[in-house]
């Protein structure tokens, strides 16, 4: 590759600096600093207070869903939300192998073990027809659900993720699952904002999640989010999150095994400062975006740009070079003059924890962790 000078040029330029540019650094431009100083002012500084309440309520209007339960990041949200789509010890959990090590981790975390589905070339995420392959092949109908016949154990959930907020083809994914009676939780952790035919990630399976990481579009240094349109499952998830205790004055009774995965009042303050600006910071990543894509067209270099029917939102942004020796160049030189950059993820069943776990082929996710790159992505 004989333009890397020119695409870190045109970097510094962009983001007006030859300091280091980070791949997605947090900015805090708004109420932030108020809502803090009046979260210690009220003393709530724990897992109770009115932020939590309140950023309960932004993250069922921003996603349009029908409960939304506050959690201490999207791992805890992930595991609690596999167990309440029904998710057992020794059952199975489908998802895909290109994807950060916290989807997996939340399926082991249940006991469960995940099988590793191959993606599709255009979204980077979860494929319905790699995964109606498999089930032709494994899937067993059995009145209690789907059964891979392979392992005998019960197939109990789909886990699809949003890579770098790209939604997965979800209209193709739904009408499969609900064939082979497969309930879908969305491991949205990454694409707060992302829209498929207009309604937001998240929201289509009978639960997802969203995290709130320092990296994240939206950040409150650490926290995450459980929503569903069941409200019912969501109260319940809210009852587990907050280690099952029944509600009581002064008494500690907790009628089943929970966890403290409460997001503290402090985080959800500052989550809450960040999700009013959030119609801004969208804005912001899409004018990046589109100066990235014009940059990288004229040289013959393919930036990644949302499908039709889909409105990503730019969490991370991702060129896709020729081949792994390019891509490894890249990553050297970018990295060595100050523009972080990084590979995609290793591949799951590449972790020694998971090398034992069923694949397919993964044909797609091969080609494509050995080219995609990400770029810097922040807000300027």
């Amino acid at each position: 590759m004989n333009n890397i000078q020119s695409i870190i040029d045109f970097i510094q330029s962009s983001f007006n600096t030859k300091e280091l540019i980070p791949l997605h650094a947090p900015v805090f431009r708004g109420n932030e600093k108020k809502y803090l100083l009046d979260t210690i002012d009220s003393t709530f500084v724990s897992s109770v207070g009115a932020y939590v309440d309140q950023f309960e309520k932004m993250m069922q209007n921003i996603t349009g869903t029908a409960k939304a339960v506050a959690t201490v990041n999207g791992t805890s949200a992930l595991q609690v939300a596999l167990r309440l789509a029904g998710v057992k010890e020794n059952e199975e959990v489908i998802t895909q192998a290109l994807t950060f090590v916290a989807t997996a981790n939340a399926i082991a975390y249940s006991g469960a073990s995940p099988i590793f589905i191959d993606v599709d070339l255009d979204t980077m995420g979860l494929s319905p027809k790699a995964m109606g392959s498999l089930l032709d092949e494994f899937g067993e109908k059995r009145e209690d659900g789907c059964y891979n016949k392979k392992s005998g154990k019960r197939i109990a959930a789909c886990l699809p993720m949003h890579t770098f907020g790209f939604p997965v083809h979800l209209d193709e994914l739904i009408t499969l699952c609900d064939e082979w009676d497969i309930p879908i939780v969305e491991d949205a952790a990454e694409s707060l904002g992302s829209k498929y035919k207009g309604k937001h990630t998240g929201s289509f399976g009978k639960l997802g999640i969203f995290s709130f990481n320092g990296n994240k579009t939206v950040t409150c240094g650490g926290g995450g989010a459980i929503v569903t349109n069941d409200v019912e499952l969501g109260l319940k998830g809210k009852h587990l999150t907050t280690t099952a205790k029944k509600p009581h004055p002064y008494e500690f009774y907790h009628d089943e095994l929970g966890y403290n995965f409460r997001m503290p009042n402090l985080n959800a303050a500052l989550a809450c400062a960040q999700l009013e600006q959030l119609d801004e910071i969208l804005a912001n990543k899409r004018e990046i975006a589109s100066l990235y894509r014009n940059f990288f067209n004229e040289h013959g270099i393919n930036f990644r740009i949302e499908l039709p029917n889909t409105k990503v939102n730019y969490w991370l942004m991702c060129v896709e070079l020729e081949n792994k020796k390019e891509r490894d160049l890249f990553l050297k030189e970018t990295n060595a003059n100050k523009v972080m950059t990084r590979p995609i993820w290793q591949l799951m069943y590449r972790l020694p924890m998971y090398t034992h776990c069923q694949r397919d082929e993964q044909k797609n996710a091969e080609y494509l962790e050995e080219r995609i790159v990400n770029i810097p992505s922040s807000v300027r």
